[in-house]
């Protein structure tokens, strides 16, 4: 094997060499996101959201959409964290996310592949996640692992999400990423990664898995499952990771910019 200092992928390499917008363009994008937060805001938020949201400063209009005020939002933007730590089930696998740190790993929920062994495409299955994962945990230029595909062998949610997980933390020590069709789902997920922790306390210090989210149904409204899945994750210590997925010049303005406002508002 290559030495760390000199293999061409290495974890929380700096990135950011590429470079489209100015300074300028980033300012105006800023102040646009700002304006739309403020003046259109999002549809379709949970009671529990609107509760939690309207008490930090939010506004809850006639139309049923909630606005976030421009201070509120800066004012949430001045709180973040600027880093912060991705952690594998293996201490040697955590990933120190900031700045212009670059990690390499799987992503998205296929539910065809290419069978390898019979050269024709079939549907995914349980386990090809577990493989997968198995591959992932053999490559140190993979640095962590979101389930790239559904098991479509699983017709039952509640299966599908258990199992998906389970495949997926038994395949690979590094930092995993899954979904959670709706948040009654994530109760039983948590048991068992509080059992493999070794306790929950163990687990919310060092949690090796996160939720990929997809919260908002573009153009700026809330998913309402999505909301409660990710209530369920914060409240039992599973970060998240937040999706949106416009497509412009159908979910999204086809210009460009427009997009690019859309999708940071949403996030």
């Amino acid at each position: 094997p290559l030495a760390d200092d000199v293999k061409p992928v290495r974890a929380g390499l700096e990135g950011g060499s590429y470079s489209p917008l100015n300074g300028n363009d980033c300012e105006r994008i800023h102040e646009a996101v700002l304006t739309l937060l403020e003046t259109v805001g999002f549809a379709n938020a949970i009671p529990s959201c609107i509760e939690a949201l309207t008490k930090a400063g939010a506004t809850l209009s006639e139309d049923g959409r909630l606005r976030f005020p421009r201070g509120l939002v800066l004012d949430t933007i001045k709180k973040a964290a600027r880093h912060f730590t991705l952690h594998g089930q293996d201490p040697k696998h955590d990933m120190v996310i900031q700045g212009k740190r670059v990690h390499y790993g799987t992503a998205g929920a296929a539910v065809h592949l290419v069978d390898v062994e019979k050269r024709e495409y079939r549907e995914s299955l349980l386990q090809d996640i577990y493989d997968a994962a198995r591959l992932v945990e053999g490559l140190d230029n993979i640095h962590f692992f979101q389930r790239p595909m559904v098991p479509r062998d699983i017709p039952d949610p509640l299966d599908m999400d258990f199992n998906t997980l389970y495949a997926c933390v038994m395949g690979t020590s590094k930092h995993v990423g899954t979904s959670f069709t709706v948040r009654e789902n994530v109760k039983p997920a948590l048991d068992m990664l509080y059992a493999i922790a070794g306790g929950e306390e163990n687990f919310r210090a060092r949690p090796f898995v996160s939720n990929s989210n997809c919260f908002v149904v573009p153009p700026m409204k809330f998913a309402e499952d999505a909301c409660g899945v990710l209530e369920a994750c914060v409240e039992g210590g599973i970060p998240i990771l937040l999706l949106s997925a416009g497509q412009a010049g159908a979910t999204a303005p086809a210009a460009i910019a427009g997009a690019v406002v859309q999708a940071v508002a949403e996030v």
